[in-house]
């Protein structure tokens, strides 16, 4: 089946265009252009747009903005975001990394989307053309969302208050078994007094692990100092079984990677 595909100038130019039945934008390819190889029936043609802005990243006193296709190898190559090359550099290999975008990493189904993991935890915004959102309100409803995914922002963390692992069976580029992402802010003698815990493979999209981050505050990044978090890392949680993992061994190694992470 020939599939259409139409460029515009304007996202609002192809917003209008997406309205047509069985359209869906297209960024990078990497997840779109799979489900119609694979024979998805309900995709009748591609929309995508060339505005400028979408191909940006702009930082500006410690404030971070990204544009929707800006890529993984773009982010993971840009010296001023170093701290999520770890981030980037794990979706895929290098010819996945040229094509996959940010705003279609949002939509990744588990058991991908592990750069929205990093996105959760650092607290990122999503702009759309119909206005802007906090990630976890976006990611609740990103099915129903018609909206096109024009950039993401967020505040770049201190020295060393990012965190992210992959956890995967086939190294360096296979699918997540699960993926951690932390935000921690300590005092100065190193009691945790803010934290954010993103997972990946949890559940059918990136969830906080809201039990294990209220157990860290006032505690010290110590083994026995984490140890109430990582007892209830699994409250709120809901992973699939896959050909990757099945959710019982997700939930037994979930306490170990974090423990691992936080440790680190």
């Amino acid at each position: 089946m020939a599939l259409a595909l139409q460029t515009f100038p304007t996202v609002e130019d192809a917003g209008a265009a997406l309205k047509a039945a069985g359209t869906r934008y297209l960024g990078g390819g990497t997840l779109v252009v799979r489900a119609a190889n694979e024979g998805d029936v309900s995709i009748s043609g591609f929309i995508r747009s060339t505005e400028p802005a979408l191909s940006i990243i702009r930082i500006s006193g410690g404030e971070v903005r990204i544009g929707a296709s800006v890529t993984m190898a773009a982010i993971a190559r840009h010296p001023d975001l170093a701290p999520l090359a770890h981030a980037a550099r794990a979706v895929g290999g290098p010819a996945i990394r040229n094509m996959a975008t940010v705003g279609g990493n949002l939509f990744a189904p588990t058991p991908y989307g592990d750069f929205t993991v990093a996105l959760l935890a650092l607290d990122a915004t999503v702009t759309t053309d119909y206005g802007e959102l906090p990630i976890e309100t976006f990611l609740a409803k990103r099915e129903s969302n018609h909206a096109i995914v024009t950039a993401v922002g967020f505040t770049l963390p201190k020295e060393g208050g990012f965190r992210f692992l992959k956890q995967s069976r086939v190294k360096p580029k296979g699918v997540a078994v699960l993926s951690i992402a932390t935000v921690l802010e300590q005092a100065q003698d190193g009691t945790v007094t803010s934290a954010r815990i993103a997972l990946g493979c949890m559940a059918d999209r990136p969830i906080r692990a809201r039990a294990a981050e209220k157990a860290l505050i006032g505690r010290k990044l110590t083994a026995d100092g984490i140890a109430p978090a990582l007892a209830v890392a699994h409250d709120g949680t809901s992973p699939p079984t896959d050909p990757i993992a099945s959710a019982w061994y997700r939930n037994e190694v979930l306490p170990v990677h974090l423990g691992r992470l936080l440790l680190a």
